[in-house]
């Protein structure tokens, strides 16, 4: 009966261990979805800021040439 009894606890022992082992790539698989999501953000917030820069760019020679006209005349 010892023997039995040793072996069932021996086996919880076991069974818990592989559980634990299993739940990590789970975990992680949601953290690697979350990052992902992340960076895709950013990079569409990045993408962004790069199309507004070239327009605020644009602006710019045409107020400078504004000025010099002002000036001219």
């Amino acid at each position: 009966m010892n023997k039995l009894l040793a072996a069932l606890i021996a086996s919880l022992f076991a069974v818990g261990a592989y559980a634990a082992d299993a739940a990590k790539p789970a975990a992680s698989a949601a953290e690697a979805k979350a990052d992902k999501k992340a960076e895709k953000k950013a990079e569409k917030a990045d993408k962004k800021a790069a199309e507004a820069k070239p327009a605020a760019s644009a602006a710019k020679p045409a107020a400078s040439a504004a000025k010099k006209d002002e000036k001219k005349a």
